[in-house]
């Protein structure tokens, strides 16, 4: 399989004087069928517009993540298939990265956990919270297949949810509260397999003595104050509770194999399950990205120095595994760098159903990009963004926000004053005469947005910042109607010159503000403006275009959607 890397876009340039280290971690989707627009929205454009903004800010970024290879729902498909895992993740792995191609999500890395690396990386965390007293072999009872006759991962178990009274929970976890389970939890389970009642039979198996861990996690939780309040206050209510130990291992054939120096009674039927390797992913990407860059040591510094910040991008059901596992397995192993923040997103729903590729709600993300330009897809994403609260998406919806935003407000303007240019200037940038206070006022604006969208941006608050750019445009488009540059160019040449001048100016500085929202768009514009360079080399601040630069031939930027009639007769 060919994994996506870009190991000379960010992580290995040098970064401007006090360029911050950011790693930006970003959930790993299983590799058993198409991604849908939940997926996009909950955890992949988030991730790129923050790692795209501390690129253009000068900072080192290092953004990775994976296709999971072991998860039981690709077994599950396997078996189902009458194939093999490794199979399944040959498939979907091409195809996502496919999505990233073609939506510009910008990964350093995107690799799989079928690797060698990833399987060492395991083992050595593993053996970490071994030597350090926090693991424990234990003779315990598994949910056990009497027709299958073989013992059954959590999530072959289904089940009644105990706490809400779902009739679809798994034997880890309820998506419909959010509990999170073990088998024996459930009411009325049944084996995925054949539809029968599992018997518990004994086995052995490493677990994670979370507990010792409990006074420290509590103390580091109370100290996350910025972190959103629906992850906060999951992750404190969790430990405070009470943490419990947890299998690590479990009787499957398809996973990281226990390395030879930890082993349990019968290892060789034994593989680490994958809620404790799949969160290891971050740190063997960021691994493997040193390596392929030629300095397998790279990695070291978004994980070992203390002034280091790691991001981690995911949905709001992942949050125990990143608020508390994955810190604790850290915590427990050894001394690296804890998460700075985990800014993971509510739900995004179809119709008040959660997206959900396992269940069919929500069109894949290869459909939509039949129909939408990129640009257009990741602004109308977004835009509704589900950052605070589950956001109910429709066609309707999305249609109008490029239609009558992106399109009209901006994409418009940028052409109207190219053509303005065009047609009075011969596309040369004028000069600007003497400034007035609405010229002044304007461009003062525009740094203001670019000020406050990147402290937006910085505090993870992407739906605000790309209102602000938005706003942006509209003030430019406000400032064109008060000065008329059509009507002066008959009476003021001059005038229409700084008009014009100014509102280059302004779109300059739009540019960078809409850079990490509609990357496509903007490098072209970037390019029209003759600036120097890339976006990522002028830094998150208005450039200038100089008098005298001869503009490129604008073409229109966003074309513009129309709802397919199924689409607005459900909307």
């Amino acid at each position: 399989m060919e994994e996506r890397a870009e190991t000379g876009s960010s992580g290995t340039r040098a970064g401007r004087p006090g360029a911050r280290h950011i790693l930006v971690a970003v959930a790993w989707p299983y590799a058993n069928g198409s991604l849908h627009l939940g997926h996009l929205a909950g955890a992949y454009l988030p991730a790129d517009i923050f790692a795209r903004y501390h690129r253009i800010a000068g900072d080192r970024v290092l953004m990775v993540s994976g296709s999971d290879g072991h998860g039981t729902p690709i077994t599950v498909r396997a078996e189902q298939e009458s194939t093999t895992p490794r199979e399944v993740v040959e498939r979907f792995h091409p195809e996502f990265l496919r999505y990233w191609d073609e939506l510009g999500i910008s990964f350093d890395l995107f690799t799989t956990t079928l690797t060698e690396n990833h399987a060492a990386t395991t083992q050595e965390i593993l053996r970490g919270l071994h030597r350090n007293g926090f693991l424990e072999a234990r003779t315990t009872l598994q949910p056990f297949d009497p027709v299958a006759k073989r013992f059954l991962p959590d999530r072959y178990v289904e089940g009644t949810c105990p706490r809400c009274g779902s009739e679809g929970a798994r034997g880890d976890q309820c998506d419909a509260c959010g509990a999170t389970l073990d088998p024996t939890d459930l009411v009325d389970p049944r084996s995925k397999l054949t539809g029968a009642t599992p018997e518990q039979r004994e086995t052995e198996h490493f677990f994670f003595l979370l507990p010792k861990l409990g006074e420290r996690m509590l103390a580091w939780l109370e100290s996350r104050e910025e972190w959103r309040p629906h992850v906060i206050n999951w992750a404190l209510g969790f430990v405070r509770e009470g943490l419990q130990d947890r299998a690590i291992t479990r009787d499957i054939d398809w996973g990281v194999p226990l390395p030879d120096d930890v082993t349990l009674d019968g290892a060789e039927g034994k593989r680490v399950y994958v809620w404790f390797d799949a969160v290891i992913g971050y740190l063997s990407a960021s691994r493997e990205w040193a390596q392929r860059t030629g300095d397998p040591e790279a990695w070291r510094a978004w994980w070992e120095d203390p002034a280091a910040e790691s991001y981690y991008f995911i949905g709001k059901d992942n949050v125990p595994f990143h608020a508390v596992f994955w810190p604790a397995q850290l915590m427990g192993s050894g001394d690296l760098n804890l998460p700075t923040d985990v800014p993971a997103n509510q739900y995004v729903t179809f119709k008040g159903a959660k997206a959900s590729k396992s269940r069919g709600v929500g069109r894949s993300l290869l459909d939509y990009l039949a129909v939408y330009q990129p640009d257009a897809l990741r602004y109308a994403v977004a835009a509704h963004l589900p950052e605070q609260s589950d956001v109910d998406l429709t066609e309707e919806d999305m249609v109008r926000r490029i239609n009558d935003e992106l399109a009209a407000a901006w994409g418009n303007l940028v052409n109207r004053v190219f053509a303005m240019t065009a047609k009075t200037f011969d596309g040369i940038v004028p000069e600007a005469g003497e400034l007035g206070d609405t010229d002044r006022a304007l461009l003062a604006i525009i740094d203001r947005t670019l000020a406050d969208a990147g402290g937006a941006i910085e505090a993870v608050e992407l739906r605000r910042a790309l209102r602000l750019a938005l706003t942006g445009a509209q003030e430019v488009n406000a400032y064109l109607n008060d000065m008329e540059p059509w009507r002066t160019a008959k009476t003021d040449l001059a005038r229409t010159g700084t008009t014009l001048h100014i509102a280059l100016q302004a779109i300059a500085g739009l540019v960078v503000a809409f850079a990490p929202f509609t990357p496509f768009s903007s490098a072209t514009i970037h390019g029209w403006l003759g600036l120097d360079g890339t976006l990522e080399e002028g830094g998150w601040q208005r450039p200038e275009v100089p008098a005298g630069t001869r503009l490129g031939e604008a073409t229109p930027l966003f074309a513009r959607v129309e709802l397919a009639e199924d689409d607005a007769a459900e909307g």
